[in-house]
This record gives C-alpha cells, structure tokens and sequence, in this order.
C-alpha cells in the first residue's frame, strides 16, 4: 500500500530544496532575486517558465501558501490577474486555425490546441504540483465561487477549474470509506460540521447516527485531500419506507438488528467541499454504497430516500406573490399566510395539507425553470441518477429549516435497481419526471384554473 505520509514528508524535502535553488536561480526566466520579493502575478508567470521540477514545487508552495494569506480583496485581485493575464490569445489561435486549415495534419492539430488552451490551466496544473496545494486549489475556488455573482467575467477561469477539478477527482481516485465511531476524530468532527441537511447537534447526537447496527454512513476521500470528505451519505436500514425524519433522528428508539433490515433509506447527502461545487460525485456514491449494503445486509430489497424539498416555499411564496398567478387562489394564500406561528393548530393544518398537497405535486411535475429544468436541485440529482419521485410526505420535518425550506414537506425517491436506467434515459433525453401514481394523483385531487390546463 502506498505510505502516504512518506510520499508528502518526500515532496516536502523536494519543495524546501527547490525554494534554496529558486532563491539562488540566475536564468529563470531572466529572474536572480528571492520569490518572496515577487508579487503573486509575476510569480505566477515565473512558475510557467520553470523547468526544473524542484524550483516549480517551490514556486507553486510559496503562491498557494501566500494567497492563502491574503484578504478577501488581495485574493480577488490575484484571481483577476490569473484571468486575464493568463488567457489564450486570439491571435495565436487564429494563426493556429488557419495552418490548420491549410494543413489538417496531427501537427497542425497539435498546435491549434495548444493555442486554445489557456496558459492559466497550466499555471493551475502547476500549483498542484506542490504537496498540499490541492486543497489551497479547492479554497482558491471557494472564493471564486463567491466573486461570480459580482465579476461574471471570471467564468472562463471558473471552466478552467472545473475542466481540471474534473479529471483530478474523477470516480478513478475516489475511496469509499464507511464513518463509524471508531474513525479518527478529526473526521468525525467534519462529519458534524459538514452535515447540511440535519444538523448534528452534539457528539451524542452523532453516535445515534453512526454507531446502532442498524446505522450507516459512508464518504468519499481523495488521496490528495485525505482527511477532508468530499460528500457523505447517513443511512438508516429499516423495515418500511418512512415518511417523517423524527422517527429517525429520534434520541430513544429501538434498534433494529441489521439482519432483519429490508429497507435501506438514505436520509441525509451532504457535499463538503464548496470548492468542487459541479463535480459530482453523489451518483458514483450511492451506486457504491449500494453494491457494498447488498453485501454487507443481503435481506435488503428497498433503497429509498427521504429528502428535503429545499425549493418548494420559495416557489411558493413567489406563486403567491403573482396576482396574476393561475396556481394559487386567493383562499389557497389565505390559508397559506395563517400557517406560520400556528403549523401545530390541527384544524389550520388540515386546511394547509389540502392546499400543500397539490402544490408540492406541481411542483415536481409541472414547474419548471425559464430553461426548461426541474426546479428543485434534490430532484434534479435523483432523478437524473434514475431515481423515481415515489411519494409526497407533508409534515414530515419540523425542524426551522425544513419550514423554512419547504413547509416541513420531504419526499422519498425510490431505487429500483431494474429500472435506474429507464428512468435516468426519459429524465435525461425527454426531462421527463418518472413518478408513481400516487404522486401523478395528488396532481389531480383539486381544480385547476381553466388558464392552467394541460392538453
């Protein structure tokens, strides 16, 4: 097995040899002084102009290890730099067109990909030379991320990121480890810090989840970030399909023996690193962790989710906003604005769930995005995985954020392995959402506005 610790504490020599060479270097790039009089920019062209391996480790440590540093505004700053004076030039790829044109040969197509290619993706190939600049990387996206809304002229080095995050956390890299109680605390306390969905709310809270029998959690680690992980999955093994997530979270339950689980539910997906937003993994994850529960509890013949509806109120509200909207009446926003502060009143949530119901169903089967998609990112990702939307549960989380979020509504999505793959095609190809009959009816249980029908 490969000594990872031997590996770093090797790379680490090569990065500290190489800063004395860079500091002493007469002919890189015309430079004789010390890295550390060079602003990041210009260091970051030095990196591109290295050749040895050495000097290049230090280069690339000393710009992760400096931005790293840096204020909010020095860091944006460095990320404009990288996009702008890093970027192809239009030139060179009109000249590289036309010889490709004259001449289409390998040569001629060698070169004109050269000149597409930014030089900053290769600046980022680079700084990942270094060991431990894989997670600066990931933090240096983090911040683009969140200069994007204000500087929409950063998305070309946004593509770079992901065009190479891409390759380097591809399933090829990715181990699958189970978290029990037994794993390292460092791990353990990112688990409670991570979870998105139901918040852990101490270490006792975490061991109901990880430790019973009938309890699993499984993540996804990458060699280079291999105490960080990349997304996690809390699965409850059962007897029948849930549809409230106390029953589950609850601090006194009888466990059940793993062995006589039938039901696999997956309540809680949470991703980790918010600088790899838009690489999935969510899909290699579950498929593992499948194959490896079908081992592991050979009696289980359901897999199932409980999932948040994180868009459905916001959807809501703006329906409700629109006078001119055909999906909601004036008694349905009535009902609606007398919910908050009184959702225990059973005569307020009976009238609520009459007009939930339906709505959470339209929701799914008929909303849509200005594009075209589905508007709920959690359905999205099942569904595009080959999941169906199996059935509608209203009043099935009443902590703050699943009212917030969604009126306390969740849904389960159902596995069945033998049609993942149909599913995934007409979700894919037609947008088509696969959804049991029940949720197809709730559809149908009140009128719609004749404005509102579908042919």
């Amino acid at each position: 097995m490969l000594n990872i610790g031997f590996l770093n504490e090797l790379l680490n020599t090569v990065a500290y040899q190489g800063r004395s060479l860079v500091g002493r270097a007469r002919g890189l790039a015309g430079f004789s002084g010390r890295i550390e009089t060079l602003p990041l920019p210009d260091l970051a062209a030095l990196l591109l102009s290295a050749r040895g391996e050495a000097s290049g480790v230090a280069i690339a440590r000393e710009i992760v290890g400096r931005y790293l540093g840096l204020g909010p505004e020095e860091r944006r700053a460095f990320l404009v730099a990288l996009n702008t004076a890093f970027a192809a030039s239009a030139e060179n790829i009109r000249a590289a067109f036309k010889a490709f044109d004259a001449q289409p040969n390998a040569r001629t197509h060698a070169a004109l990909l050269h000149a597409v290619e930014p030089p900053r993706q290769e600046v980022i190939r680079r700084l990942n030379l270094a060991p431990g600049n894989t997670g600066g990387l990931v933090r240096m996206r983090e911040d683009l991320l969140d200069a994007l809304p204000e500087m929409p002229e950063l998305a070309a080095l946004d593509n770079d990121f992901r065009h190479l995050f891409s390759s380097w956390f591809n399933r090829g890299f990715l181990v699958l480890r189970r978290i029990d109680w037994s794993s390292p605390a460092q791990i353990l306390e990112k688990i409670i810090r991570y979870e998105a969905v139901h918040a852990i709310e101490s270490w006792d809270d975490l061991r109901r989840r990880i430790e019973p029998e009938d309890r699993r959690c499984y993540a996804f680690f990458h060699p280079a970030l291999i105490d960080e992980p990349l997304i996690f999955v809390e699965i409850a093994l059962t007897t029948e399909r849930p549809a409230a997530i106390e029953p589950i979270l609850a601090e006194k339950r009888e466990i059940l023996p793993a062995a006589q689980a039938t039901t696999a539910v997956f309540y809680s997906i949470s991703n980790c690193q918010k600088g790899l937003a838009g690489i999935s993994f969510g899909n290699f994850l579950i498929k593992q962790v499948v194959e490896d529960l079908q081992r592991d509890v050979p009696g289980l013949d359901s897999f199932i989710t409980l999932s948040p509806v994180p868009g459905f109120r916001k959807w809501v509200e703006a329906e409700c906003a629109d006078n001119a909207s055909t999906v909601v009446t004036d008694a349905d926003r009535a009902v609606l604005a007398a919910l908050d502060g009184a959702e225990t009143d059973p005569e307020d949530m009976e009238s609520a769930g009459r007009v939930l119901g339906p709505l959470l169903a339209r929701y799914f089967l008929k909303a849509r995005t200005p594009s075209g998609r589905v508007i709920d990112p959690v359905a999205r990702f099942h569904l595009g995985n080959g999941a169906r939307l199996e059935r509608l549960n209203l009043f099935a989380d009443f902590s703050a954020k699943g009212w917030r979020d969604s009126y306390a509504a969740m849904v389960n999505y159902l596995y069945d392995l033998k049609s993942i793959e149909e599913n995934h095609e007409r979700f894919a190809t037609q947008g088509e959402v696969v959804a049991s009959s029940a949720v197809s009816r709730m559809l149908g249980t009140r009128r719609l506005h004749k404005s509102d029908a579908t042919p």
